[in-house]
């Protein structure tokens, strides 16, 4: 399966070993939850969904690679004590707490998560000596002697033998006592991954001209040579940081991430292209409503890689302007809820001049506790974290600014407030139009110079895979873009119909 009907399938699991009756006691018995084993290649975002799920389940994350432990880290050491048996004492060796037992117990202390998930990684890749432990690990659910917590769910991922030449099989009785997931590269889900983490539009229109490139794995005389989804993205942020650096990226740059020297090469050429349609083509001129007649005319000589070229970087353009609407609209829906909490603290309580001030100091130290919380609970991420951190640099303004205007009480205090709040709420209208008048140049060009076409039909899909632009399309009316879009609702269903028809016919 892909890794997004693995994240899904994991994200189930963690549900249903975590639901309790009516009596707190877990629905599926702790002896009966399969530890899951999930075997996969390197680079396709093993680790990356553990820290999602256990976000989106509010739980806690302990992670090892266990490749980097010993037997005695990871079953404790050991020590001599006495028992009694029989009347008579005897010396014994039992062991300290093992270490990766230990963390999830600290974890729980710092986080106040009861409840989490145990990842270990590179399971199947120990050494002789702790390879039994690992086996005990997944049967008995125990390190040492020292069980796992009740409430924390193991997993536990590995490669498969062709990635790694210290990868051990796990025997019968072990393997049936897990729940096996094994996991593919996938183009298309990645894909749909890059578009909502942002990733680079070059690295995403590339690898839509030359899909294999995004995942390869070849060994050769020279050594391994591979290119993965992990080193992509991780690519990606280093081009951003450069572009803004104002550094350039080539192929011994691109190498040092996608270690597959054909692939480096290919799109450390197609990198400086892209940027150099961006500026033969004049698409920032373009978005703005500027259209030329020679712009068209090149554009219908070029070939297919160059006009996908263009058509990505409308949409990156595009996409640019709804991220900066959906992230002042969630902005403003978090200090919509604080100036409800002020607006209820003002008109029902009595306060003077002096007091008002505090009630906004009152709820920024709330949102800024809240944020503690969560970030101390390893729950927060880094978009979430940035509103927050706005949320409280606003509402120390606008406490800095009752402060200075003083009113006399909490409703005239509020009506402050709203005055204030309405300028965040017309920031939100000027970005909503501004983006909305920017796809609308982008649907002028795209028809004067294609019509539509096969290019209209990747601009729309590029709209339909973005959350961003999506949230933007249900709250700003585009025509064309409905219009357009159920246009190729219907080719897409005509085109399914017809393949269940050769189906049917070929059956027959």
């Amino acid at each position: 399966m892909n890794i997004k009907r693995a994240k899904q399938e994991i994200k189930d699991a963690v549900e249903a070993y975590l639901l309790k009756d009516e009596y707190g006691t877990y629905e599926i018995p702790v002896v009966r939850q399969r530890p899951i084993l999930l075997l996969g290649a390197p680079g396709i975002g093993k680790t990356q969904i553990m820290e999602q799920i256990a976000r989106e389940c509010g739980i806690g994350l302990v992670a090892y690679t266990i490749t980097h432990h010993t037997r005695q880290s990871a079953i404790g050491l050991p020590f001599i004590s006495e028992m009694e048996f029989g009347g008579q004492k005897k010396a014994v060796t039992e062991y300290t707490m093992s270490e990766i037992v230990a963390s999830i117990y600290e974890k729980m202390k710092k986080t106040g998560l009861n409840e989490g998930i145990l990842f270990i990684d590179e399971i199947n890749c120990v050494s002789e000596t702790l390879a039994p432990a690992m086996l005990q690990f997944l049967q008995c659910k125990t390190f040492g002697n020292h069980p796992i917590p009740e409430g924390w769910i193991i997993v536990a991922a590995g490669n498969p033998p062709e990635y790694n030449k210290s990868v051990r099989d796990f025997d019968v009785v072990t393997l049936d006592r897990v729940k096996k997931i094994e996991v593919e590269p996938d183009y298309q889900v990645f894909r749909e991954y890059a578009v909502q983490a942002r990733i680079h539009p070059a690295i995403i229109s590339y690898l839509d001209v030359r899909p294999r490139n995004f995942y390869q794995m070849e060994t050769t005389v020279d050594g391994r040579r591979f290119a993965t989804p992990r080193g992509w993205e991780d690519l990606s942020r280093l081009v951003e940081v450069y572009e803004k650096l104002g550094k350039s990226v080539d192929k011994e740059v691109v190498l040092q991430y996608i270690q597959h020297d054909r692939i480096a090469g290919e799109f450390a050429n197609y990198l400086e292209l892209y940027r150099k349609y961006e500026d033969d083509y004049g698409i920032d001129e373009i978005l703005k409503g500027v259209i030329r007649e020679g712009t068209l005319k090149k554009l219908s000589h070029a070939g297919f890689d160059e006009r996908l070229s263009v058509v990505s970087l409308l949409l990156s353009g595009c996409m640019n302007e709804f991220h900066k609407v959906r992230v002042q609209e969630l902005f403003t829906e978090v200090l919509f809820g604080k100036m409800k909490e002020a607006g209820r603290i003002l008109n029902e309580g009595a306060f003077t001049p002096e007091e008002i001030p505090g009630v906004l100091a009152g709820l920024r130290e709330e949102t800024e506790q809240e944020r503690e919380r969560k970030k101390k609970a390893e729950l927060l991420g880094r978009e979430e974290e940035r509103r927050l951190l706005k949320a409280e640099e606003v509402l120390s303004s606008y406490e800095t600014e009752l402060a200075g205007r003083r009113p006399q009480d909490g409703p005239a205090a509020f009506e402050i407030l709203r005055e204030l709040f309405s300028g965040e709420r017309e920031r939100y209208e000027e970005l909503q139009a501004a983006a909305g008048e920017m796809l609308e140049h982008a649907f002028d060009f795209l028809e004067a110079a294609f019509g539509n076409s096969q290019e209209m039909v990747v601009f729309l899909t590029g709209l339909n895979a973005s959350g961003d632009a999506v949230a933007f399309l249900q709250s700003w009316d585009c025509e064309r873009y409905h219009r357009y879009n159920q246009s190729l609702l219907f080719q897409e269903s005509d085109r399914e119909l017809r393949k269940e028809i050769e189906r049917l016919t070929t059956e027959e």
